[in-house]
């Protein structure tokens, strides 16, 4: 379980969190949506551990991130833009990223793991910078894979995307889901939040003020909540 308990952030007189509280299941997807401001990254953040909370706490499998920094070797993060070397190949990529974490597989393996985020196999050993965003997306998901990772953070991992990467997305993280990879995703895509999510919270200041499963609202009232919220 990833969880947060009344996470309250404070940047000397803005309040950016205000007693958040939500909790992550293995194999859920979580979409957090809300305006830019609305406390969506900082809580990504906190549990990321580039910053500590005011008060409250982030936990994953019930221990706390502040106690103990290792649990983040259960995390992987995939932000807006997926920062990767463009002089080396997608192979290469995942190779290097996936050494950093204590993790040493041979080429077969490492294909494995594009293969399960959707990379075409023609675009393994070509270098990134060659890439669409959609496939730079798809490595960040294969490192997070190598990983081994319960949970995979993102922050607006939708943005820029053509319709037909989106839905390839959307099947990756879906698959993520199925296996029991839990997801916390911060978005404006109110449309990807309904067809991908599990969960949906809606934030505002800092508070979360709508929280609904996907399975009792459609896209169009969720964007009717959604303009009202905000």
């Amino acid at each position: 379980m990833l969880e947060a308990k009344k996470l309250v952030m404070r940047y000397d007189e803005k309040l950016a969190l205000n007693e958040l509280s939500f909790s992550v299941a293995p194999g859920e997807i979580f979409c957090l949506l809300g305006q830019n401001g609305a406390g969506k990254t900082t809580t990504i953040n906190i549990f990321l551990g580039l910053i500590k909370p005011t008060f409250g706490d982030a936990l994953i499998n019930n221990t706390s991130i502040k106690e103990n920094h290792s649990i983040k070797n259960f995390i992987a993060y995939i932000p807006e833009i997926v920062q990767l070397y463009g002089n080396l190949s997608g192979l290469e990529n995942l190779d290097f990223f996936s050494r950093l974490a204590g993790f040493k597989y041979t080429e077969q393996e490492l294909s494995k793991y594009l293969n399960k985020a959707n990379l075409q196999p023609e675009a393994f050993k070509k270098k990134l910078n060659t890439y669409s965003k959609g496939m730079r997306q798809k490595v960040g998901i294969a490192i997070a894979l190598a990983k081994n990772a319960s949970y995979i953070l993102m922050d607006e991992p939708t943005s820029g995307l053509d319709p037909k990467a989106s839905v390839e997305f959307a099947t990756v993280c879906k698959e993520l889901s199925a296996n029991g990879v839990g997801i916390l995703m911060a978005t404006h895509d109110i449309f990807n939040a309904v067809n991908i999510g599990s969960k949906i919270g809606i934030m505002r200041e800092g508070t979360l003020v709508h929280q609904t499963e996907t399975s009792k609202i459609s896209a169009q009232e969720l964007q009717d909540l959604y303009i009202k919220t905000i």
